[in-house]
């Protein structure tokens, strides 16, 4: 019998073809559109518990139209496609979490939705988003891990998780990103080591992983980084020896190790084969040696931080010749041999006029302070310079320093009047006298200072009365003058009422406690007033509001 006269054929091709038809249909209909792109963005909003500034509410059903979406707040849609390209929603306080529906929008290259009050986990299907280019996840509380697919976007540029609340270690597969050039990891909860692969993405120029919890070396693979031009790890548990290769990439602006468990040496050279850098911060390790003389090469070095650790020497003469510096930190080492000249690189920051943070307390610096200090930017504002041995008297330059906010000579051998030009400083709001052997009446000017929040002159050998002045410091809040010799009763008016702390004791003060004075104190909440020869009763009064 010949086939064309058989039916079943027949009926078998009519059915091969119309189940063809079913699938090709199936198919378009289940194709990513328009249309997908509206339920996404309409999930995301469902994900969403507030909207304080009901942004979103263009986002609606009411017309499916591609105008209607295209201008939905915070939308950006292709020309061609017009499907959703970006999703930028950053800074709206926007609370709730991210919805997984996020990975329908396939067009996306642009997601930014930093700066909100986002919860939950990064969800996985943000990996399906294979064009996008920038995930701007920063200042949220997201938690959860790094989703490990992540390098299935492998055209992101640029990545930010940066203030969140994520956990887990950094997943070894960014080292496969081949156009990444901005990570940015910092203030999360990850643990962990830095991953050697971070050293492979060759593209990277930011690199920011500090106020985590890694632990480890730092990987000598991320001196490969020859686009690196800010890195970032303080405040981990990093430990072991900086990586010579770090010391090498001459494209750094920005090198901040500090607190951290790092030893070893910087390099004499550092000034020289990093030319660059604008931002060295090493403070709170384990480093020692002495202070490279190189650094005033980098001749754009605005900050330098090398307190808390073990340098040792003298500290170099030139780094005057750094004009953008405006922040020195040499705190807390083992500089200086307490001798006279320990204090001459004084001299040479007076070329520093963007200077306004200097600290050198607690190392050993002696002699005299010199009158060099005086020729210091008048923009500075904080000088700390306690826990050594500078001697002899407080010198009149310093009067220059008319923005001081915050002055410290404690706990040196300063001896002398307190200078009556302190009284000038009507920005200052903290000023340390502690443990020296300045002698004389406490001058009533301080009393003027109506910014003075701390006033500390404990262990000296002060001497009179309490000057009544000192109630006119509105804004004083902690008064320390004890382990000194000061006399007399406390007259009207002396004390503010908004005193927190006041130690007066250890002197020989007299009189009693009235509770017009004392008793005053409604913000009480130390009062020393021991080893004195005050009699009567103590008020009742004291510390209630």
């Amino acid at each position: 019998m010949e086939l064309r006269n058989r039916k079943f054929p027949v009926i078998l091709i009519f059915s091969l073809s119309l189940l063809c038809l079913q699938q090709s249909s199936s198919t378009i209909a289940g194709a990513p559109s328009y249309e997908t792109d509206r339920l996404a963005l309409l999930k995301f909003k469902e994900s969403l518990s507030n909207d304080p500034h009901d942004i979103l509410r263009s986002w609606n059903n009411n017309n499916a139209s591609v105008n209607n979406l295209c201008n939905w707040h915070g939308v950006t849609c292709g020309r061609k496609h017009q499907r959703v390209i970006a999703l930028d929603l950053q800074g709206y306080a926007l609370r709730g979490s991210i919805s997984s529906f996020i990975g329908n929008l396939s067009f996306l290259r642009l997601v930014n939705l930093q700066d909100n009050f986002l919860s939950g986990e990064i969800p996985q299907e943000v990996t399906r988003l294979f064009r996008l280019q920038q995930l701007i996840l920063a200042n949220n509380s997201l938690v959860g891990e790094i989703p490990s697919n992540l390098t299935h976007c492998s055209e992101l540029r640029f990545i930010s998780f940066l203030r969140n609340k994520l956990t887990g270690n950094i997943p070894v597969g960014l080292g496969s990103f081949e156009k990444l050039e901005y990570l940015y990891l910092a203030v999360n909860n990850l643990t962990g080591g830095i991953p050697a692969s971070l050293g492979n993405v060759s593209s990277l120029q930011v690199l920011s992983l500090g106020i985590n919890n890694f632990v480890g070396n730092i990987p000598d693979e991320i001196g490969r980084l020859n686009n690196l031009y800010f890195f970032e790890v303080i405040d981990n548990d990093l430990s072991g020896t900086v990586p010579y290769s770090l010391f090498n990439l001459s494209t750094l602006t920005t090198f901040s190790i500090g607190i951290n468990q790092l030893h070893g040496t910087l390099p004499a050279n550092i000034g020289i084969t990093l030319p660059n850098l604008q931002f060295l911060s090493v403070s709170k390790n384990k480093l020692s040696g002495p202070i490279p003389v190189s650094l005033p090469n980098a001749s754009q070095l605005g900050l330098l931080a090398l307190g808390q650790n073990n340098f040792v020497g003298q500290v170099p003469n030139d780094l005057g010749s750094l004009l953008d510096l405006y922040w020195l930190s040499i705190a807390e080492n083992n500089l200086g041999s307490n001798s006279a000249k320990d204090l001459n690189f004084l001299a040479s920051l007076g070329n520093c006029t963007k200077l306004k943070t200097l600290y050198f307390q607690k190392n050993n610096f002696g002699g005299n302070l010199p009158n060099s200090i005086g020729n210091l930017s008048q923009l500075l504002q904080i000088l700390i310079l306690d826990g050594n041995q500078i001697s002899g008297i407080v010198p009149a330059p310093l009067e220059n320093l008319i923005n001081l906010t915050v002055l410290s000579l404690a706990h040196n051998l300063f001896t002398g009047i307190i200078p009556t030009y302190f009284g000038k400083f009507q920005n200052l709001e903290a000023l340390d006298l502690d443990g020296n052997r300045f002698s004389g009446k406490i001058d009533s000017s301080l009393g003027n200072l109506t910014q003075l929040v701390k006033l500390f002159m404990s262990q000296n050998k002060l001497e009179g009365s309490i000057p009544s002045s000192f109630g006119k410091a509105k804004s004083l809040q902690e008064l320390d003058i004890s382990q000194n010799n000061l006399t007399g009763a406390i007259s009207k008016g002396t004390l503010s009422s908004q005193l927190r702390v006041l130690n007066l004791s250890c002197n020989s003060l007299s009189g009693t406690l009235r509770p017009e004075e004392v008793g005053g104190l409604r913000s009480i909440y130390l009062l020393d007033v021991s080893n004195n020869n005050f009699s009567g009763e103590i008020p009742i009064t004291i510390g209630i509001a």
